[in-house]
């Protein structure tokens, strides 16, 4: 005979077992669910809205204006761009190169995914250096970096200088002979003629952070006096000019190596304090995209080459009408400059991007 109070706790047990078992199975779901859905990491770059999933490279892309499509900051580039090992560099990528993101533990990744409508292989594909996508725009800077430094204050007086121009001219031009005294190194054979220009002066401490070399030209050794003899004459014929060459005009070594294959675009490593845009290249009164500035922070402070600034414009001043007394608005975030050049108190940066017309005093400040 069955004993129905045996049955009916059997039962219960059973029904309380189907119980948790659904429980613990509703639990497992969400559990799964919340891993899944979780957010990205809080320091993950942010994306823009609407980002494509895959984008093909076009011919005068920059890696910069690539992640500006996808990050809110594109100074945060190297974050966004995976690495690959069947690459040889890289950031290298070309025109007709598919990128796809992606997501890796909450991160976005941006990949190659197919080079000029090849499917990826385990070999490297050669192709030339001048085709690949920079990371910033460098037909500004190059020309720029190549005849345009600050010196320190005294260099100007160390220099070789112009004594005199062919057949006794005062002012001389493209492909005239000039001659010039001063020490000149060994080996040196072509040179920059620049003129001295303004201080670089810095507007909290009124401190001379630098002279600004002007550049007239370029010329090419012919001829000199003893080696190594700084009052000896050597003669030179002017192979470039931006202007008359003049006697005075000093002359100094093209620098070498200093163009970068690759700039690289990255957060600086140090907190900087009262930066400020002090000039602007070419004299012109308001500065925008792609516009060449001197700040007043250099190799002193720490500053490197590919470090990213924030360019903020000082608040507005206006009236509280509860008060009725002046008060001053935080200052405005108005753009982003990347040093490219860094000399001893001074560096020269290009304005990556702007939302409003900018200035010289403008302040920089970590991004």
């Amino acid at each position: 005979m069955v004993n129905r109070s045996l049955v009916g706790g059997g039962r219960r047990f059973l029904s309380k077992f189907a119980g948790l078992r659904f429980l613990w199975g509703f639990f497992f779901v969400f559990v799964s669910v919340v891993s899944v859905a979780q957010p990205p990491p809080s320091n993950s770059p942010a994306l823009n809205n609407d980002v494509p999933l895959n984008y093909v490279v076009q011919q005068g892309d920059t890696l910069w204006g690539i992640s500006g499509v996808y990050l809110q900051e594109a100074w945060r580039w190297p974050e966004l761009w995976d690495t690959n090992p069947q690459l040889d560099n890289p950031h290298r990528i070309y025109p007709g190169d598919v990128l796809a993101l992606r997501w890796e533990g909450g991160r976005p990744r941006l990949g190659l995914s197919s080079r000029g409508g090849l499917k990826l292989s385990p070999n490297v594909r050669s192709q030339s250096l001048d085709t690949a996508i920079p990371p910033i725009p460098r037909d500004q800077i190059d020309p720029f970096l190549r005849n345009n430094r600050i010196l320190v204050s005294g260099a100007f007086s160390d220099l070789p200088y112009v004594i005199a121009g062919d057949a006794q001219r005062i002012i001389s031009g493209l492909g005239d002979r000039i001659y010039v005294r001063g020490p000149v190194a060994s080996g040196d054979q072509v040179f920059g003629i620049i003129r001295e220009g303004s201080p670089v002066i810095d507007p909290t401490t009124q401190e001379v952070l630098g002279i600004t070399a002007l550049d007239i030209g370029s010329a090419s050794l012919t001829s000199g006096g003893t080696e190594g003899s700084s009052d000896a004459v050597k003669e030179f014929e002017i192979t470039r000019m931006t202007e008359e060459i003049r006697i005075g005009d000093r002359l100094i070594p093209l620098q070498a190596g200093i163009m970068d294959a690759f700039f690289q675009p990255k957060s600086p490593g140090v907190e900087i304090e009262n930066g400020f845009m002090v000039a602007v290249n070419s004299g012109v009164t308001q500065i925008g995209p792609m516009s060449i500035v001197t700040i007043n922070r250099g190799d002193r402070e720490a500053v490197m080459v590919g470090d990213v600034f924030a360019i903020y414009q000082t608040g507005e001043i206006v009236q509280d009408p509860v008060k009725q007394e002046m008060v001053a608005l935080p200052d405005v975030r108005a753009g982003v400059l990347m040093v490219f050049a860094v000399y001893e108190k001074a560096s020269f940066g290009l304005v990556l991007t702007a939302t409003r017309p900018l200035a010289v005093g403008d302040k920089i400040r970590n991004p």
